[in-house]
């Protein structure tokens, strides 16, 4: 294939060269080119200087043309119209002589009597002047706490139908956010996030990415700017997310596939949850068509047990539950994006996964666990497990209650922590402990979120560098792994800094529990509204009743 190829550093002039052709395209003075006009009109008519004589006379007559034919026809036209008959039309008139108007007789003006005005009359008026108004209870967020709404692949879109909803992504946006920090205990975790987002700013390649495996790690920093509800037209954070977004299209080749990928290809799956869940905040047609293309390779990458493993090999009989748990976070993105419309496959592939990931179960007693490619009850990608069939519908199904019991096998311990990767292995347990609520959720904030944010490293807002969209100078911190080798695929402090902040934005990523309404419900309360799916949203397990501001409607 390689003789194939054309050697681009050839000159791509020298063929003219050699047949002696570029001197047609010399520059010649007035008197040259019509001697070899004359010369070349002189010559066969099929010849090349003949052709090219011709062109000439046209390109030089040309303009004359234009001013001497006007010309022409003007006194053409002049000359016809002296010999045009001229019409002689007479018309008679008759004078008629004005009848005099008789002389009116002025008319006399009536006598009108002045109106007096009525006198006036003293009201007395107990007037109160120490009236209090009472300052609105909505507060508007702050500068650096707010999302300016859409510009170009713009931010957050909630979708507007008959019922007042709130969506799966809405509780990102600055009011939602403060509620939700609030009614699930993470108020105090706001400023080591923002002080990680500015560190992950400061960390930016100038290309747009970051770390070193850079489609899957650009991804995974999408997903921490998009927790906090940052889109490309957020104030402070728009263009870093904007830069991240380019790059990560740009990099995405025609079948889906992303260049730079790493060698077991966990980009795949893991950008087409940043893709899908750009598309689901932005609902931006560019960030949909490499959505659906990045998304259509984790469908077709399932295998037939419904689990996946490395590659996308769908012809493998293994069972990967850490490469499966991104999948399952990726086609659950796509189906809140709405994005089974494009790909109808979704909701088959999310059916046949729970399947798979059952298949790496094992109880011991009341408790038990999901095994990396087999079944276990012991390992520390427990959580992954929980939470992908907490994503998949089954979160009260027995192997998920069982596996959530057994996560307390891996406690909270950043002094002391179990296993080699635990930062990994943690962003999954806060998000299963999250889904599931109560109690349960409340023993594990308590247990993480504080030392978590202790243990954030700061560097001060004099010697961070970074300077914010206000021009004000902000601290930054970053978070590095307890254990010596955290399996981050080279990518270290990049990685870490990351699954820590995801970790902290748990309260309003995605609100807990997703409970359908029968359609029975939607098509009474939406009429013909067929393309609308409305999603129940129950706040904590107790609650058996929900207002209107606890539902959302999304396009499907």
């Amino acid at each position: 294939m390689s003789d194939q190829i054309p050697n681009i550093e050839e000159d791509p002039f020298e063929i003219l060269r050699k047949h002696d052709l570029l001197h047609l395209f010399d520059e010649l003075s007035f008197r040259r080119k019509w001697m070899r006009v004359f010369k070349g009109l002189k010559q066969p008519i099929t010849s090349g200087e003949n052709k090219w004589a011709r062109l000439q006379l046209l390109r030089l007559l040309a303009p004359f043309a234009a001013v001497v034919v006007p010309v022409l026809m003007l006194f053409i036209i002049a000359f016809l119209a002296q010999f045009t008959p001229r019409s002689d039309h007479t018309v008679e008139v008759t004078v008629i002589d004005p009848t005099p108007m008789e002389d009116l007789e002025d008319i006399e003006q009536p006598d009108i009597d002045p109106i007096e005005p009525p006198d006036p009359v003293e009201v007395e008026v107990d007037v109160q002047t120490d009236i209090a108004v009472a300052p609105s209870e909505v507060a508007a967020p702050s500068a650096q706490d707010a999302s300016v709404q859409p510009a170009e692949l713009d931010s957050v879109a909630q979708v507007r139908s008959p019922v007042v909803l709130t969506g799966m992504l809405g509780s990102r946006n600055p009011g939602a956010r403060g509620q939700a920090l609030g009614d699930f205990g993470g108020g105090h975790t706001t400023e080591a996030v923002l002080r990680a987002l500015r560190w992950l700013v400061v960390n930016q390649n100038e290309d747009g990415s970051w770390g070193r495996t850079k489609p899957a790690m650009t991804s995974l920093a999408l997903l921490a700017f998009l927790a906090h509800g940052d889109t490309p037209a957020s104030e402070e954070f728009g263009s870093v997310v904007e830069r991240g977004l380019r790059f990560l299209i740009d990099a995405q080749q025609d079948n889906g596939h992303f260049r730079g990928r790493d060698r077991n290809d966990y980009t795949q799956p893991i950008a087409a949850y940043a893709l899908a869940e750009a598309y689901g905040m932005t609902r931006t047609p560019q960030i949909r068509e490499a959505a659906v293309k990045a998304i259509e390779r984790v469908v077709q990458g399932q295998n037939p047990a419904g689990s996946w493993d490395y590659r996308l090999d769908s012809s493998s009989s293994r069972n990967d539950i850490s490469y499966a748990g991104w999948c399952v976070q990726a086609l659950k993105a796509a189906e809140i994006a709405g994005l089974t419309r494009d790909i109808p496959e979704i909701k088959d592939a999310m059916e046949r996964a729970v399947g798979g990931i059952k298949a790496n179960f094992r109880a011991d007693g009341d408790i038990g666990g999901f095994g990396y490619t087999s079944p276990s009850s012991t390992h520390g990608l427990s959580g992954v497990g929980v939470l992908a069939l907490q994503f998949l519908g089954e979160a009260r199904s027995r192997e998920a209650q069982l596996a959530l019991a057994g996560l307390d096998r891996w406690p909270f311990d950043w002094e002391s922590p179990r296993g080699r990767s635990p930062v990994y292995w943690w962003y999954y347990n806060t998000q299963a402990f999250f889904q599931e609520g109560g109690d349960v959720w409340d023993q594990w904030n308590e247990e993480f979120s504080h030392t978590l944010v202790g243990v954030q490293q700061v560097i001060d807002a004099d010697e961070s560098g970074y300077v914010d969209h206000t021009g004000t100078p902000r601290a930054i911190g970053f978070w590095d792994s307890p254990a010596e080798n955290e399996l981050t695929g080279g990518n270290g402090r990049v990685m870490d800094t990351i699954l820590c902040t995801l970790m902290l934005t748990v309260y309003y990523r995605y609100l807990p529990t997703f409970q359908r309404i029968d359609q029975e419900e939607i098509d009474r309360e939406l009429g013909d509204e067929e393309d609308l799916v409305i999603e129940i949203v129950q706040i904590r397990p107790e609650i058996r009743s929900l207002s209107d501001t606890d539902m959302m409607a999304r396009t499907k």
